[in-house]
């Protein structure tokens, strides 16, 4: 069977580039699936503000007809500018248990990047950090998470196969919560660093409450995630596309938000209970019934997901990052929490890591960016 590949760029094919994802994971248990409409706007040129930046191909792979493989390349030229590399990104890469595939696939985004006078191809990663990174290397009987890409065992083997090494990797971790008791050690911190570094935490009832200071926190991971691998500072349209996206259906409680003494955002943690049986329900689509499952997860849930977290600079390692804990842990007795997910952090953020000490914690997933030189 002769695998063709095909350069995509019609609105109709970008859709079937997004569906090609859910005929592939249909049924898989540890799958959760994204939604399609969020899919494709991400991939639309006209509609996504990272493309002020970044220029993207597509590719779909068929035999006889069919779709088995898909890819996205992308140079982000803004990241290219901050690190002084001429590197491109692969992306939105799946395809069927058929090493021609893969190869294949890689070839037409390596190919791409190559004429466009990039040295090297690494991925798979998005158009920012708040999309989906790093190919599964461990986990793959672990229920993925919201946001997170799931893939079957034999992906690492195939892009390993195509001349593709570690550049770099993610960890994640299953925090399993013990009884109604925080540990004591942390709330002592947390009050000493609330009084002594003058700040305080925001208290709203609503999520439209959080609005005013919705801007300020993205300002926030700009400052606190600019020296991470391959971070990009996020313009000011793509935090107004956060903005509208995630705010709207934030619950409060579930992220604190530390304020300094001129009421400005020092730190914050966004979590949220899991949506990964509920998205699952949904299959990509929440209208018009989807939506129920989601509602419900969110009022009646026993797992939690942790997001985003971040600490100005100089207010890092001065005990804030206990104050987050700390509020988190209410959040997680009241609501009877008992497992909790970390989602990705970097293998190298031992300060990061270190905070799970204080709790039966197991390292249950790794994922991996590859690279691969292609000049």
């Amino acid at each position: 069977m002769k695998v063709k590949i095909r350069e995509i760029s019609s609105l109709k094919d970008i859709k079937k580039f997004v569906d090609f994802h859910y005929q592939l994971f249909s049924g898989n248990k540890y799958w959760v699936p994204p939604l399609k409409k969020e899919e494709v706007f991400l991939l639309r040129s006209d509609k996504n503000p990272a493309f002020d930046f970044c220029e993207s191909k597509y590719w779909l792979a068929y035999i006889d007809g069919k779709i088995v493989g898909r890819i996205a390349g992308i140079i982000h030229h803004k990241y290219n500018e901050k690190w002084n590399k001429k590197s491109a990104r692969f992306g939105w890469f799946d395809f069927i248990d058929d090493p021609e595939v893969p190869k294949l696939l890689l070839e037409a985004a390596e190919k791409w990047a190559a004429e466009k006078g990039m040295e090297d191809i690494h991925g798979p990663l998005g158009f920012t950090d708040m999309d989906s990174e790093g190919t599964l290397i461990e986990g793959f009987e672990e229920l993925s998470t919201l946001g997170a890409i799931y893939n079957f065992p034999y992906y690492p083997n195939y892009i390993e196969k195509a001349g593709y090494i570690k550049d770099i990797d993610w960890v994640e971790f299953q925090v399993t919560m013990g009884d109604d008791a925080i540990p004591e050690k942390i709330s002592r911190i947390a009050e000493i660093a609330l009084k002594r570094n003058k700040l305080s935490l925001l208290k709203v009832k609503k999520s439209k409450e959080m609005l005013p200071y919705a801007r300020e926190i993205f300002y926030l991971i700009n400052e606190a995630y600019r020296d991470l691998y391959g971070f990009v500072e996020l313009s000011d349209k793509q935090i107004d596309m956060y903005v509208k996206q995630y705010f709207g259906f934030i619950i409060p409680e579930y992220v604190p938000v530390v304020l300094d003494e001129n009421n400005k955002v020092a730190a914050f943690g966004i979590t949220m209970p899991s949506l990964s049986k509920a998205f699952q329900k949904c299959n990509g689509k929440l209208f018009p019934f989807g939506f129920i499952s989601v509602l419900k997860a969110m009022k009646n849930n026993t797992r939690l997901d942790l997001y985003l977290t971040a600490v100005r600079p100089d207010l890092q390692d001065k005990g804030v990052n206990a104050i987050l804990i700390n509020e988190t842990n209410k959040v997680v007795i009241k609501n009877n929490i008992k497992i909790v997910e970390t989602n990705r952090e970097l293998e190298d953020n031992t300060k990061v890591q270190a905070q799970w000490r204080f709790f039966d914690t197991r390292q249950h997933k790794r994922r991996r960016c590859y690279k691969k030189m292609i000049k």
